[in-house]
């Protein structure tokens, strides 16, 4: 490689890297509509950091090239290691995958900590190929399930117990969540048959639905309107079809859609709401 080449090189590395990550950063997000900013924060600064990484080996790459080309009369010489050098740029490494690594985890303990008391509670359950959605009542806590009573043929989706008190006034609908704006939203995720994700690109949740557990995650809804709901784990044939609506409404609104679509609306339990009863 001339001179001339690796100079080129080492050019149109950064050239290409700034235009490519700027058309990236464009749109690689959808807008934020929750308080979950801290998530954009993180992967922006990821790229940045690891954008330099880049830019700098394979300048380092370039003038290489440029410095130590081949011409007539040069002697290859043996360069085994360095140590110290070797020592150093693996604990600079390390000390930045750890900053990294502290941060996802304090973000994680976030999003599946205990949701404030005043938050509105809301169980989705994933099953093929549906969004089950489900509030508790006036009483706060929601009816008991049972696997056996699962009966697609008359909706009983979830196999809710209807015998149990508890689940006489549990509003159900499928692939609509409906939530208060402003509010915090605790969501209970479950699932009654393979893994799904429970995935609202716009409020940057994405929790897996799991056969067997209840996994839970708490996010604010900022800003109104009606939004996706995607399946981001692929579970079965029928992946493509398994979508569905949040919306997010003024408060009062909210009230009174839940009034309108079941026998009564929900209300935050006087405990918190990760503990209303199965």
């Amino acid at each position: 490689m001339s001179k001339l080449q690796g100079l080129s090189f080492g050019l149109a590395t950064v050239v290409l890297v700034v235009l490519a990550t700027g058309y990236f950063m464009r749109d690689w997000l959808p807008p934020l509509k929750s308080d979950r900013g801290a998530i954009d924060e993180a992967m922006a600064a990821t790229l940045v950091v690891t954008g330099l990484v880049f830019i700098a080996t394979n300048l380092l790459l370039a003038f290489v090239a440029w410095r130590y080309e081949d011409h007539e009369g040069a002697k290859a010489a043996y360069w085994h290691d360095n140590t110290r050098l070797e020592i150093a740029w693996t604990a600079v490494t390390a000390v930045i995958m750890f900053a990294f690594l502290f941060n996802a985890l304090k973000l994680w303990a976030d999003m599946t900590s205990e949701a404030p008391r005043d938050a509105v509670v809301v169980e989705v359950t994933g099953q093929q190929f549906r969004w089950v959605v489900r509030y508790p009542g006036k009483d706060g806590a929601f009816g008991k399930t049972d696997a056996a009573k699962v009966d697609v043929d008359t909706e009983n989706y979830i196999g809710l117990d209807k015998s149990d008190p508890d689940a006489k006034d549990d509003v159900l609908m499928v692939n609509d969540v409906y939530l208060p704006v402003g509010k915090p939203a605790a969501v209970r995720i479950r699932s009654t048959d393979v893994i799904h994700s429970f995935f609202l690109p716009n409020f940057r949740v994405k929790q897996d639905a799991l056969p067997g557990m209840t996994t839970k995650t708490w996010f604010i809804p900022k800003v109104e309107g009606d939004y996706e709901i995607a399946c981001a784990e692929h579970c079965g044939l029928g992946h493509y079809k398994m979508k569905g609506q949040l919306h997010v409404l003024s408060p009062d609104a909210f009230e009174a859609k839940l009034v309108e679509l079941g026998p009564a609306a929900p209300e935050a339990p006087a405990g918190s709401p990760n503990q209303a009863s199965e």
